[in-house]
Formats: structure tokens, sequence, C-alpha cells
């Protein structure tokens, strides 16, 4: 990347909430995220050049498209800006922020309003995951699943297991480190769940299958929730520093990124790796883009990682992709407490999609926006300690679209 994009600032919505239970919905959401987003990055809407919006299924749920009109009805302030919807299953909130970051550096725009937003708690979980399937190939994989999702990570971790080996021993460290790091979240929507002995173990009673070789707590939750960010360009970030007494060097900003997509078919992708060296070749690419673009060698100068962990299959798999493990490897990492608070790359300290929540458009941005937290020191009860370089990854669907980020403090 040539001229940096800087993340002003922005904002989460508590993951915990029902928004339907509330009498609320989309535009409540939106009502709420835009001002709280603007707020904390000390930008005023009429300073918002563009907007891109990520969700990915407003008009299943709610019945509901035109986002990016009622993100202007919710802020009147708005009226007139340019505005575009992101459509990539999980990676829409991810999407919208490349997109915006795109705008920034070709010279269009200087400030960008990136809002992702998913309303899900409002059908009946069958209903949901119905919903959900729609981001894999419809029709022609898992077709006879109850739950498309649980089933088609299920296969990727029969697939693992046959390539190297799989003890969910791994798995279930993985899932007692999310779940205890979003403890300390105050938004996170586990945050005030018990976990019986026996939750992370191969226990029938209290963490029963779920598919194939995940249980209970190996299952990201549906989730309501919206995360928004301002993104800026130097120009405007210059006088943006200037006019709050801030330094502009202090600062996040987004120092490279990386965004591949592969074919839906998961089958596809796993027969195309079959001889690969990772079993997802172009997630691995999208890493490397990433680091490359930033200026970084690799995992060994990050301080920290937001990656998707919507199952811990995804996120042991994630772990080796983008260098923490070889592959095959990531289960060893985990038990070995390298992706702890205390060890050398903690992962996902405020919760990750297991714990925090994963409202699926919101989910790429809420990513960007922790990770700017950290590297900026604002991260609150889960910040890590001297951090100033993060690397977030936010998967679409069975690994299709693979989205990943650094966040720098300071400009690389």
């Amino acid at each position: 990347m040539t001229d940096p994009v800087y993340v002003l600032g922005g904002a989460q919505t508590d993951f915990a909430r029902n928004w339907t239970k509330e009498g609320l919905g989309l535009f409540d959401m939106f009502a709420e995220i835009l001002p709280a987003t603007l707020s904390d990055a000390g930008v005023d809407a009429t300073e918002v050049e563009v907007i891109h919006v990520g969700n990915l299924a407003g008009e299943l749920f709610s019945g509901q498209a035109q986002l990016g009109g009622m993100v202007v009805a919710a802020e009147p302030g708005l009226d007139g800006v340019p505005s575009t919807r992101h459509e990539a299953a999980c990676a829409s909130g991810g999407t919208a922020v490349l997109a915006a970051c795109a705008d920034i550096q070709s010279g269009r725009y200087d400030v960008a309003l990136v809002v992702g937003v998913e309303l899900m708690r409002n059908v009946s979980a069958q209903t949901a995951a119905e919903h959900l399937g729609s981001a894999a190939w419809a029709g022609r994989e898992a077709v006879d699943a109850t739950f498309p999702w649980p089933a088609l990570f299920a296969e990727i971790a029969t697939e693992y297991d046959r390539r190297y080996g799989l003890d969910h021993v791994e798995l279930g460290r993985f899932a007692e480190i999310a779940f205890g790091n979003g403890a300390t979240n105050n938004l996170a929507q586990t945050r005030d769940w018990d976990f019986p002995e026996g939750s992370f173990d191969e226990n029938d009673d209290v963490n029963p299958v779920v598919e194939g070789l995940l249980r209970k707590t190996d299952c990201g939750r549906i989730t309501d929730g919206a995360a928004g960010v301002i993104l800026a360009g130097p120009k405007f970030a210059q006088a943006w520093a200037e006019r709050n007494g801030r330094a502009l060097e202090d600062e996040a900003n987004i120092a490279g990124f990386g965004h591949r997509t592969a074919t839906l078919l998961l089958a596809d992708k796993l027969e195309q790796s079959a001889d690969a060296d990772y079993m997802f070749p172009h997630l691995r690419g999208a890493v490397e883009d990433a680091y490359r673009r930033a200026g970084i060698t690799g995992v060994e100068d990050l301080d920290v990682a937001e990656i998707h962990d919507c199952f811990t299959i995804n996120g042991l798999v994630t772990l080796e992709h983008i260098g923490v493990a070889a592959p095959g490897k990531g289960g060893q990492a985990v038990t070995q407490e390298v992706i702890g608070r205390n060890g050398s790359l903690p992962v996902n300290p405020g919760g990750g999609l297991l714990s925090n929540g994963h409202p699926v458009g919101a989910t790429g941005v809420r990513m960007v926006l922790d990770a700017a937290k950290q590297v900026t020191g604002r991260a609150g009860e889960h910040q890590i300690d001297g951090a100033r370089t993060a690397l977030t990854v936010n998967i679409g669907g069975s690994f299709t679209t693979a989205v990943s980020t650094v966040v720098t403090r300071g400009v690389r």
C-alpha cells in the first residue's frame, strides 16, 4: 500500500443483546452505531465523504435491502453521501473495509464511514441456519444438514484429521481460551456464561456433538450486532490530529491488506489442495499479501491477531495459515499456550467470534476496530501490553473469501 489509511475511531454494539426482544430492528442498530462511531472518532457526519456497508442477509432475515439508504435515514447528516453495500458472506465487513481503503487511496475521497450490521436473532435457530446456508452453494452442499455451517466445518475437521490427525483436546483448549478472553470483554455475547466442568471435553452431557468432530463449544452462536469505523487519508488525518491535539504517528493505520477468493464448493477447494502445503492456499496467499504490503516479514513481527474462529477448527486452521505453526501443528500451538494472553502471539484477546459473537456483516469491521484499539493502547481489559502491530483475518463461507489486514501504530 502506498499512503496509509488511518483508523480514527469506531464503536461496537453489545453483542449479547437480542434486538427483536427489545422491539428493535436494523434501523435501530444503525441509529445506535452511527453516532457512537462518529463520536468515538471525533468526526462530524458532514465530514464523511463515502459510506461502505457490510451485510450478508438483510433481505432474508428482515426483508430489507437498500441498507445504504437506511444509513442516511438513521443519520440525516449523511444525506447525499455515496453509499455501497458489500456482501461476501462472513467476510462482508472485511470487504467493506477494503473498498473504503481503495476509495481513500485512489484519491476519490478522504474520509470514509464503514459500518457492518446483521440482525439474526429475529427468527428461529433453524430458520437462521437456513438463511446463513445461502453463503454455501445452495442445493449442492450440506443439502441434508439441519445446520449447514456446522456440517461443512465438520467436513473440514474430518479432512484435517485425515491429513494430519486431530485431537479434540486441541479444539477444546482453543475454545476454553476464547471464552476465557471473552469474559473480560463487556460487549461480548458470552461474557456472563457459565461453563460447567467438562464443557470443553468430549463430554456428551455438557458438550454434546453437534456435527461430526465438532461439539457444542466448538461452534459459534447466532448474534445480533453492528460495528463501525471511520477511516481517513493522510491529509484529513493530519488536520484531525492537529485539531484534537494528537500526534498522527501515535494513531492506528491499515498498513497492508490481502484479499483472495476461491471456488465456492468446499469439496472443490479441498480437492484442489490435496497435494498442496496448505489446506487453503488462497488464505495463505491473502495473509502473505498483507504482510508484504505492510512491509513486515511475517508472524514474528506481530504483537496480536484477530482471526476468524466461528468454529474452533476454523481458528486452528487459520493459525497455521498465518504462520503461527506449520500445517498440521496448529493444535500444538494452542495446547502450548502460544495464543494465550501471555503467549508469543495473543489471539482474539476480546474473545473472537466464539465468545465476542459473530453478527456476520459486522465481524470484519469489528476486527479492524479491535486491532486499532490494541495498537493504540485503547483495548481496556483485554489490552495486550506493548502491542504495535496487529493482524486481522476475516473469512467468508467455507474459506471461500479471505480478507486480511495489518494494522499498526505509526507508519512503517
